[in-house]
């Protein structure tokens, strides 16, 4: 979108709104801003994930081992195998880097179905409306896309392997349970939850410094219920 049809659809936007904000939802061109707003903060979180070190490296969003690997950590080290929980770590990390660029299509067009109703909440939500809005149109399909990814990164470490293999003889006895049955199940989740703590972040950003995004009569959108 060019940036002055961008700026014109928000300041269209905004001054629709203004009148009676909900009402105003009825026109699609008024809600353009909104959406615009939207799309750019889900991109954003998308880029700053989906690179080499984006998860490994940000504390936010860093994937640790699962908690049953990690309390095992002195007993594998004894076996002079620490170095592959290390390893198996950093995979971890880099598969949820690889696996989240995947998510921007679904997260576009998401914003592009948004329906009336869906903009009404978004608007009178609360300050995490946007991220809300954003798991319930994609959590699903996202983790169905993401898994196979994940998948084929953590498979290469021995250990993946190895712990899939216990928690399957552990989930038959009844100990094992949910995404964490199996690395990549793990992982999968983990990177989920990384990618709308970074939306989460985007949305505070597009409240707090519209202009980042453009213009500041999104400002004027977000605020007008305030």
């Amino acid at each position: 979108m060019k940036p002055a049809i961008f700026g014109a659809g928000l300041l269209l936007a905004a001054s629709a709104f203004a009148a009676d904000p909900l009402a105003a939802l009825s026109n699609k061109e008024a809600s353009g801003g909104l959406k615009a707003a939207l799309e750019a903060g889900s991109s954003a979180a998308v880029a700053k994930l989906g690179v080499d070190g984006g998860f490994l490296n940000n504390e936010k969003v860093h994937i640790p081992l699962p908690k049953i690997l990690e309390k095992a950590r002195p007993l594998i080290a004894m076996t002079g195998r620490g170095q592959q929980l290390d390893e198996l770590e950093t995979a971890m990390n880099h598969a949820a880097e690889q696996a989240v660029p995947m998510a921007k299509p679904l997260l576009v067009n998401a914003v592009k179905s948004m329906t009336v109703d869906d903009a009404k909440r978004i608007l009178t939500g609360g300050d995490t409306s946007v991220t809300d809005f954003f798991k319930e149109k994609t959590s699903a399909p996202l983790a169905a896309k993401f898994l196979p990814i994940v998948k084929g990164v953590t498979d290469r470490s021995k250990l993946s392997g190895q712990f899939n293999a216990a928690m399957g003889q552990a989930g038959k006895l009844g100990l094992a349970a949910g995404d964490s049955a199996t690395v990549e199940g793990y992982v999968t989740q983990r990177a989920l939850d990384g990618l709308y703590l970074m939306i989460a972040e985007e949305e505070k950003n597009i409240r707090r410094d519209p202009l980042s995004y453009g213009s500041a009569a999104i400002g004027k959108v977000f605020g007008l219920l305030k």
